[in-house]
């Protein structure tokens, strides 16, 4: 017969088929023992933690995403083991709490000032990547802790993240890699948008980075069992596969990214703002403009380490992007190595014949040499100057650095530090520089840099992805400019305390976010101003904007508003503002070059960041004992602590004062359940903790059937709370009506186990269990455990091995 049984405190794992074990006995002596592939690795599935629950949950209001990510955890083996915990993040978000739960104790991270010198107490590793579509980076949080044998740990991680517009749509990405198949895996978003939502889309579950963990599918296919409803201004999209559906996907567990995209309504040209308890944002993403013209210059490493795919793919590239040049565009190229190598000594007009050179330019580089970065540079920004100042283009047009590479500064300059500071004042906050860097040795964190200290952006393209369709997709965020120069005021007695209001360009697609507070609450209306330079004229635009209260019930059905950090319950559009101004303080922080204003700078992110509970680089998290479940205060200071912005391993070894393994926790009843099997039918082996009996009994079943025998929370299993005894009583008094005498050696007193209101004779037995590899003494009770049991043999069938339903002790039924 198939069995399947979860040994989990009720919440199943794994169904197999289970063949003949051994012929069947009821005396101790074992016969000749058979392992079955299925069963061996059923043993070696018992004793990988278990996740019984993995959920999301997002709430977007106005672009800003509060996202909580729940899991819980289960240390099926018979000793005490270490699990791991491990999320990815995307790369612009905060984490704002952790919290674990082991066993009765609860664990809440604390947001501190981060020390300048943290010495041995923090332990930490970064793994950063990049999304599989290339356009988004992550970071992966890890915690690990040492869980008691046969006891469950939860882990519940919340982030927060303004969310980007790119191409015209916001993308919200959720990272669904349980690494294992999951009983109750559920992704729930909550879309909110004042403005009203439009081209909500959800897309197939996009590729992990590891190649063939996930198969193919259309992309127009939602993700199974997605559910989307909507109206004008909220969205709710569930995804909740079941096992069998995760198995289709993945059965290594690893789905994918969860990936929601939208837009919303633009009717005035001056932009979208929102005011709500003293704070206010202003979404500016102007359209129907005439685009600018571009003076670009192409930078591509030829270098040797490009041999081979990743320059085939980046010429491709290249040649559909000079294709999409426009005529009023003008551009030029320049291949380096340890050599600077110039396909023009001037930016050329955009004609069908210079396009044709420029690819014939580009198909003949051949690699070889070493890098050359900076000096690349300075040429590229050379030729641009040079065109602006000698055709007086320069109010009229945006000038851009397309640079990309597979290394780290080889040849002529090669320190970090002077490879900045030299772009820097060549640039001039004039020519923005866009990077792009392939593979796994890049130097990602100078490409990083010169892209944000020159008005640019930077992507990393992994080795096993396509660069040229990175490279075409980075470019199409880049290829229309709408407006140069742009500036937003509002009156200075009104507000305050305001983000960053110069933008040097905006890009079709894309979006300016300005957040900040209103001086005086009783303000009933805000004067803002935009002036900007199109490609025909200087652009002002001017409006009134009605301050009105908040409404009620402008909160996501359901679901209350997420809370934040500080005092009082602040509002998304007070958090969005806390988001942004710690971006900013953080980014003036690294690249400024005064120390006296760095340790300024670094002073107020840290309290702004601490105020808020956002996990930076100059804040630390604190795992601290709460003391609502405890009786003794720990030192928060001997736990590990988390520090941002890399991801940390959370290491809880050596938490408790007292020697002996981390994390002991007193005794706790918990149910065990053994299983062997016997001509095809299982045996079990059950503890009744609170009794310190062990009982054991067979079930007769039929070829084919599938048991479901453990159902899911400790509060519903038969025997975890349940006190059984054993009495001595005169022959037949355990017969009940209807059940016919057992057969009795004597006449003499029999043993009978008393267990919720039943009585059931069982006789002194051993058992060899884990495949015979361990022996136990139970109680043996015969007859199918009729009076141990709920129901009959029947009533714990199950339809499929992976029927959640039924096999995750979903149903209406008992169990164990």
């Amino acid at each position: 017969m198939l069995l399947l049984l979860g040994l989990c405190l009720g919440l199943p794992l794994c169904a197999g088929s289970l063949g003949e074990a051994w012929p069947r006995d009821d005396t101790s002596e074992q016969v000749g023992f058979r392992g079955p592939r299925q069963v061996r690795l059923l043993q070696r599935l018992k004793t990988k933690p278990l996740m019984t629950e993995f959920s999301v949950k997002s709430t977007i209001i106005s672009r800003y995403a509060f996202t909580t990510v729940s899991c819980r955890m289960l240390n099926r083996a018979s000793e005490d083991q270490e699990i791991e915990f491990q999320m990815q993040v995307p790369a612009a978000a905060f984490i704002t709490n952790f919290t674990m739960l082991i066993g009765d104790k609860v664990y809440q991270g604390e947001i501190r000032e981060r020390e300048k010198k943290t010495g041995d107490k923090v332990k930490e590793r970064r793994n950063k990547t990049s999304e599989d579509d290339g356009e988004k980076g992550t970071e992966t949080f890890r915690a690990s802790v040492v869980i008691p044998s046969k006891d469950k740990a939860a882990f519940l991680l919340s982030y927060e993240e303004l969310l980007q517009r790119r191409l015209g749509k916001y993308e919200h990405v959720i990272s669904v890699r349980p690494q294992q198949l999951v009983g109750r895996l559920t992704v729930e978003v909550n879309v909110l948008e004042r403005s009203g939502v439009t081209s909500l889309e959800v897309l197939r579950l996009q590729h992990s980075r590891q190649k063939g963990s996930v198969r193919g599918e259309g992309d127009s296919e939602l993700p199974p069992s997605t559910v989307i409803n909507q109206n004008d201004t909220f969205a709710k999209i569930i995804f909740k596969p079941s096992v069998v559906q995760q198995a289709k996907i993945a059965q290594n567990g690893i789905l994918g990214d969860f990936i929601v995209r939208y837009d919303v309504n633009r009717e005035q040209s001056i932009g979208d703002i929102q005011v709500l308890n003293g704070y206010f944002v202003h979404y500016f993403a102007p359209k129907d403009l005439p685009p600018l013209p571009k003076n670009v210059v192409f930078v591509l490493d030829s270098s040797a380490s490009m041999v081979g795919t990743k320059l085939r793919q980046t010429k491709d590239a290249l040649f559909t992007i000079l294709h999409d040049l426009r005529p009023q565009d003008h551009f030029n190229i320049i291949g380096f190595s340890n050599r600077i190598k110039v396909w023009k000594d001037h930016l050329v007009s955009v004609t069908p014949d210079n396009v044709r050179d420029g690819k014939v330019y580009i198909h003949h580089m051949s690699p070889s040499g070493g890098t050359d970065i900076n000096g690349a540079l300075q040429r590229a920004i050379r030729l641009l100057t040079d065109y602006v100042a000698q055709d007086d283009v320069g109010d009229r047009s945006v000038s851009l650095v397309i640079f990309l590479t597979d290394g780290k500064p080889t040849v002529g300059e090669t320190h970090t530090l002077r490879i900045l500071n030299n772009t820097r004042e060549a640039a001039r906050g004039q020519i923005c520089i866009f990077t792009i860097g392939i593979g796994n040795d890049v130097d990602f964190k100078l490409l990083e840099k010169l892209s944000l200290e020159n008005c640019g952006l930077t992507r990393h393209v992994l080795e096993e992805d396509d660069a040229g369709s990175q490279l075409v997709g980075f470019y199409d965020e880049i290829r229309t400019p709408l407006l140069s120069d742009i500036r937003i005021d509002y009156p200075p007695a009104a507000v305050e305390r305001v983000t960053r209001t110069l933008f040097p360009n905006y890009f079709n697609g894309s979006e300016i976010v300005i957040a900040g507070k209103l001086a005086h609450r009783t303000v009933e209306r805000l004067h803002v101003e935009v002036t900007a330079s199109n490609s025909k004229k200087f652009v002002v635009l001017k409006a009134d904007v009605p301050v009105e209260p908040p409404e009620a019930g402008n909160d996501v059905a359901g679901s209350a508003r997420p809370e934040g950090g500080g005092a009082g319950d602040p509002n998304h559009v007070q958090r969005l503002w806390s988001y942004l101004s710690t971006k900013e303080l953080l980014s003036a922080w690294l690249h400024s070059s005064d120390e006296r204003d760095k340790e300024r700078l670094r002073q107020k992110a840290q309290a702004l960041a601490v105020a808020s509970r956002f996990l930076t680089p100059v804040t630390s998290m604190h795992l601290k004992r709460s003391g609502l479940q405890t009786d003794k205060p720990e030192d928060a200071q001997s736990m590990s602590a988390a520090t941002g912005p890399e991801p940390v391993m959370q290491s809880l070894r050596g938490v408790s004062p007292q020697p002996g393994p981390a994390l002991k926790k007193p005794y706790n009843p918990r149910i065990k359940v053994s299983k062997t099997s016997v001509d095809g039918d299982p045996h079990f082996v059950v503890d009744f903790p609170l009794s310190n009996l062990t009982v054991c009994f067979n079930i007769d079943g039929q070829p084919g059937d599938i048991l479901r025998l453990v159902s899911d929370h400790a509060d519903s299993g038969q025997f975890l709370s349940r006190d059984a005894t054993l009495t001595r009583e005169p022959a037949g008094l355990s017969e009940g009506p209807g059940r016919p005498p057992l057969p009795r050696a004597g006449d003499g007193p029999e043993t009978v186990l008393k267990v919720r209101g039943h009585q059931v004779p069982v006789v002194r037995k051993q058992r060899r269990i884990y495949n015979g590899e361990e022996q136990v003494d139970c109680w043996f009770a015969r007859s199918n455990a009729a009076g141990l049991l709920d129901g009959e043999y029947r009533d714990y069938l199950a339809a499929h091995p992976f029927d959640s339903e039924t096999a995750f002790g979903l149903g209406p039924s008992g169990g164990l």
